[in-house]
């Protein structure tokens, strides 16, 4: 059976919740539902996994949440060792630490390089680094 699953320009989130438009060969249908498989502080640790280099305010743009929002859960992250920060005047470049090892009990000692680093390794972009005006080039 070729399935083909698509998501709404909102991440597919639509008002009640979360929902993704599924289409086979015959039909096609809205799966809705109200919960997420990863954590607000899960999502904002892959984004910054495949967009090594980013910075608080490139993180609230692209996962449409407030700057205050990323900002707390980049802390949580951070007192959690998942996260380096290189600053450079300023302005804070988020990478994360693939040898942090995960704090809940059913996966203590599991690190971060086991769970992410497929998806890093096929999914990862460049590090980026900047100019003086902010302004993005390739490393």
């Amino acid at each position: 059976m070729n399935m083909h699953l698509s998501l709404s320009k909102n991440g597919g989130r639509d008002a009640a919740g979360g929902s993704i438009d599924m289409t086979t060969a015959n039909h096609s249908v809205r799966v809705k539902n109200n919960w997420y498989l990863v954590s607000s502080r899960g999502s904002v640790l892959f984004y910054i996994a495949v967009n090594p280099g980013c910075m608080i305010g490139e993180i609230a743009k692209d996962m449409a949440l407030t700057p205050r929002t990323i900002w707390g859960l980049i802390g949580d992250l951070r007192r959690a060792h998942m996260l380096d920060v290189r600053r450079q005047g300023r302005l804070h470049y988020y990478t994360v630490n693939l040898n942090a090892e995960f704090k809940h009990p059913i996966i203590e000692g599991l690190t971060l390089r086991t769970v992410l680093g497929e998806l890093i390794r096929h999914h990862a972009r460049p590090v980026r680094e900047r100019g003086r005006q902010g302004e993005v080039t390739p490393a």
